[in-house]
């Protein structure tokens, strides 16, 4: 027996809950309320006469018919939507919805050169972006792809690189070296007052160096920290203190002297940013566009 409409819509918004665990993050990427995911579960739930996940209000699990219909209709449906997508060949104008969840860095280093083009280019396709060090499961929570520093990609993911290698260098303003003084080697850093930044999971980043002594990673002494680069970078400007990053983060204040590096001559090169996302699901063509894009304009390398 075919499967009426109905029954089709629900199997969707059931893919997506298994996908999340969550109603409300089910209902996110399916452009509806939570209840209304509610809603059709349970009417999905009372035709089959099962019950597919058992909930409670911390967790929604799948049920042993619910595992059973997940193995069943799972890989068709991602075949239809990948048949779907393929279709933007065909179109004057590739159209789709990717999401994608980034490195705070990324925003406005690699995409921010690049969105505007992509929008001008492409005025059919929607991407939201996520921007955030903490890491997250992108397949759980729903998202197309990640990007993140290379050293930091998942490794069972497949990978792409989107930038030149990246100097992580020390940067702090005029006004503060000049009543602090400048270090001149990693280990006077201990004197000074170092702005920390917090990563996706929740450690303060070591300050590493490479130099006459090899490679250094250093604890520094932090007692303002944040979880992003923004934050630190405009307490620094204003004298607050040292601060560590990525080079291309600090190029427009080091252009007009807000900031001046330190121990340039310790600077290491690290991973740039790749782009990385499931082995096990078939990369949209509007993540394929964006991608192409990025290494066309080149913001940082390549």
């Amino acid at each position: 027996m075919l499967p009426s409409r109905a029954d089709l819509a629900d199997f969707a918004y059931f893919l997506a809950i298994a996908r999340h665990r969550s109603f409300r993050r089910a209902g996110l990427e399916m452009g509806v309320s939570a209840s209304a995911i509610s809603h059709a579960l349970k009417a999905l739930e009372a035709r089959l006469g099962v019950r597919l996940f058992n909930r409670t209000n911390r967790s929604v699990m799948l049920t042993a018919a619910g595992e059973e219909l997940l193995g069943a209709i799972g890989t068709p449906f991602e075949a239809i939507g990948q048949a779907v997508d393929n279709l933007n060949r065909f179109r004057e104008a590739p159209a789709g919805h990717i999401r994608l969840n980034i490195v705070a860095d990324a925003a406005p280093l690699l995409l921010g050169p690049v969105m505007p083009v992509f929008q001008e280019r492409y005025p059919d396709i929607e991407v939201d972006i996520v921007a955030s060090n903490r890491m997250v499961d992108i397949v759980g929570e729903g998202f197309d792809a990640g990007i993140r520093y290379g050293g930091t990609v998942p490794e069972d993911m497949i990978a792409q690189r989107l930038s030149a290698d990246l100097r992580w260098v020390v940067a702090a303003s005029p006004a503060y070296l000049d009543r602090f003084g400048t270090p001149q080697h990693p280990g006077e850093l201990a004197d000074h007052r170092c702005l920390g930044i917090r990563l996706g999971n929740d450690r303060i980043y070591r300050w590493e160096f490479a130099g006459p002594d090899g490679e250094l990673a250093i604890v520094v002494p932090s007692r303002i920290t944040a979880n992003g680069t923004e934050g630190v970078i405009a307490m620094a400007v204003n004298g607050g203190g040292l601060v560590y990053g990525i080079e291309p983060a600090f190029a427009p204040y080091l252009a007009t002297g807000a900031l001046r590096l330190v121990l340039a001559d310790w600077a290491i090169p690290g991973d740039g940013f790749q782009l990385y996302y499931s082995s096990r699901r078939q990369v949209p063509v509007a993540l394929r566009l964006l991608v192409e894009l990025i290494r066309e304009m080149r913001p940082l390398g390549l």
